[in-house]
């Protein structure tokens, strides 16, 4: 892994600190792209994805749109910034308001152009061009009748906010399965990578300059995937896929070297990689100093320890399973699991890795480098 700076924002200057020290975001407005991770609504509103209870349970009392019991680590990101939580861009109901950023991510998004075979339409191009129409369309109406700022961005917004990129997990772990080797997926990544530069280099063709870059985690750590691949020879001590754990790294490393070479090129971009890998890991293999019992199996599902994931039955769900009617319920207590549904984080984990995003500890932002250190 890169090593990383913690960071200091005080005033107008930014101090790369030899000790951790806090994040302070301030941005007028976040537009957001990615997949399930940071999914507010979009697939639910798009596809008319029946995300049904228990999810949401913890937070929201109800589903919210989310792939979670509760709050996402957007969600927590979005509070520190004292924002409102952000609207799905394909959800209209409701009359949402947008004054303070916009969400393009919806659950299944790819950075590989989809496909008639893709479940989600929305990949990463895709989510580009409804932010391109959305930026448009709202400069459009707010040259026609002000008012509408209490529920667009100002046109300044689209400059000064908060451009943040969650995406890339999905391609890995779906080309496992398309592409069977190890060898085959490492050689897809380039092609990865260079499709989420192009992305943000025609976001700041466009007037983007701050940008926020989420790595992607431990995938091999997933429930469904020891499931599928977790055979003792492709284990880890933790008791995760190491194949999947190896390509996410690469993934990550060459992710972080697009960041770089993205602020060589263009100059006035600010970029902060943020190294979500490292901090899931590190909540998994030390679970037990933070309060949490269960590393590894899912809170909602069914089949018990090790995993309590069966593929046939999604969290919720009732089924006839070989002649039994067994149903996929959550467990007890979310906050002692770090999985919720064998794909993707409690509210408590999501919580706990925002948290260490805010200690500035796992941030990198190549920008700074030449900063001046604070004496």
């Amino acid at each position: 892994m890169f090593a990383v700076q913690p960071l200091l924002r005080e005033s107008n200057y930014c101090f790369v600190l030899p000790k951790i020290c806090p994040l302070s975001l301030n941005y007028p407005a976040v537009f957001n792209f990615g997949d399930s991770n940071s999914d507010t609504g979009g697939l639910v509103a798009g596809k008319a994805f029946p995300l049904i209870p228990p999810n949401g349970e913890t937070y929201f009392l109800k589903p919210s749109g989310r792939f979670c019991d509760g709050r996402l680590i957007i969600d927590f990101l979005m509070e520190a910034m004292e924002l409102p939580y952000l609207n799905p861009y394909l959800d209209s109901v409701g009359s949402p308001s947008f004054e303070t950023g916009c969400n393009f991510a919806t659950g299944g998004s790819t950075i590989l152009p989809a496909n008639a075979a893709s479940i989600n339409p929305f990949s990463f191009n895709l989510q580009l061009y409804q932010f391109f129409r959305f930026k448009k369309r709202a400069l459009a109406l707010l040259s026609k009748d002000k008012e509408l700022q209490k529920f667009l961005p100002a046109e300044g917004y689209f400059k000064q906010g908060l451009y943040m990129i969650d995406i890339g997990q999905n391609d890995l772990d779906t080309a496992f399965y398309s592409l069977k080797s190890e060898e085959n997926v490492l050689a897809l990544i380039p092609q990865l990578v260079s499709g989420l530069e192009y992305g943000m280099k025609i976001l700041y063709d466009s007037g983007a300059r701050n940008f926020w870059i989420h790595n992607t985690g431990p995938l091999g750590c997933l429930p469904r995937i020891i499931a599928t691949f977790g055979k003792n020879d492709n284990l880890d001590e933790l008791g995760c896929v190491n194949s999947h754990n190896r390509a996410a790294n690469v993934f990550n490393m060459k992710l972080h070297d697009v960041c770089v070479n993205f602020l060589a090129q263009l100059p006035e971009a600010n970029c902060t990689y943020v190294d979500i890998y490292s901090m899931k890991l590190s909540l998994i293999s030390t679970h037990p100093l933070y309060g949490f019992q269960q590393p590894l199996a899912a809170c909602c599902g069914y089949g018990g320890p090790p995993l309590n994931f069966d593929s046939r039955i999604a969290c919720g769900l009732t089924k006839d399973l070989n002649g039994s009617i067994v149903t996929a319920n959550p467990c007890n207590n979310t906050a002692e699991y770090i999985n919720w549904d064998g794909n993707h984080y409690t509210e408590a984990a999501n919580r706990f890795v925002a948290d260490l995003i805010l200690t500035g500890n796992y941030s990198d932002s190549p920008h700074l480098a030449n900063a001046p250190s604070l004496t």
